[in-house]
């Protein structure tokens, strides 16, 4: 499957946040220097009214809404909550940077092959339901590796389970806590290949076959 064959169609871009948004300050500057090629971001939704991220989608001028997990008490209304919040606004492309709650199958459904998130290690490794944030750097830490990483890859119903896009490792450094790992990863993993990940999307050039993806013109 080739996706977004039409490069001359500006792609809309939806960033999911929950946190302190370095993720997607990563992608803004992507953007303002001209990194995200035909591709835009035009929406930011958060899942908790105190995300530090709305800040930046002001600053940035990126309309912006909460759609707050705690309001609903099922995953499909929030699901159905997440998708009115998107009807109308013809999205291409969300992006989970740093998004803490599951999508469900609806919007899974809905988004096939539209999802890309970035995970803070190298998958299949220290990954997948309950390895989010700084759960996934302490287990890292704890297997006495030498090595992580972060992983762009795209959503599907399996946690962390989507075909992968790009992936780039990181050494882990004698002395290394949790806070200094986390920082070096975002630093030197997620904060390039999640744009990347996200131009090669919008200028047409993963192609997914089965569980793996092609980058063409490489």
């Amino acid at each position: 499957m080739l996706m977004n064959t039409n490069e001359k169609t500006v792609k809309n871009i939806a960033v999911f946040v929950s946190g302190g948004g370095t993720n997607l300050q990563a992608l803004i500057d992507a953007q303002e220097r001209g990194e995200i090629r035909n591709g835009r971001i035009v929406f930011v939704l958060a899942s908790n009214e105190k995300a530090f991220a709305i800040q930046r989608a002001e600053k940035a001028g990126i309309e912006h809404q909460v759609v707050s997990r705690k309001a609903y008490s099922t995953s499909g209304d929030y699901d159905a909550a997440i998708l009115a919040a998107l009807e109308n606004r013809n999205i291409d492309l969300i992006v989970l940077a740093g998004f803490l709650s599951i999508l469900g199958p609806s919007v899974v459904e809905k988004y096939r092959n539209r999802i890309i998130n970035i995970h803070p290690s190298l998958i299949p490794l220290f990954c997948g339901d309950g390895f989010y944030g700084k759960k996934v750097h302490t287990a890292v830490l704890a297997s006495g590796m030498k090595v992580t990483g972060a992983t762009a890859h795209f959503v599907n119903e399996i946690t962390d389970g989507g075909a992968i896009i790009l992936q780039k490792a990181v050494p882990i450094e004698q002395g290394d806590n949790e806070d200094i790992l986390q920082y070096r990863v975002m630093r030197q993993a997620e904060w390039e290949i999640l744009p990347k990940a996200v131009s090669l999307f919008c200028e047409g050039r993963i192609r997914i076959e089965g569980n793996h993806t092609v980058i063409l013109g490489e």
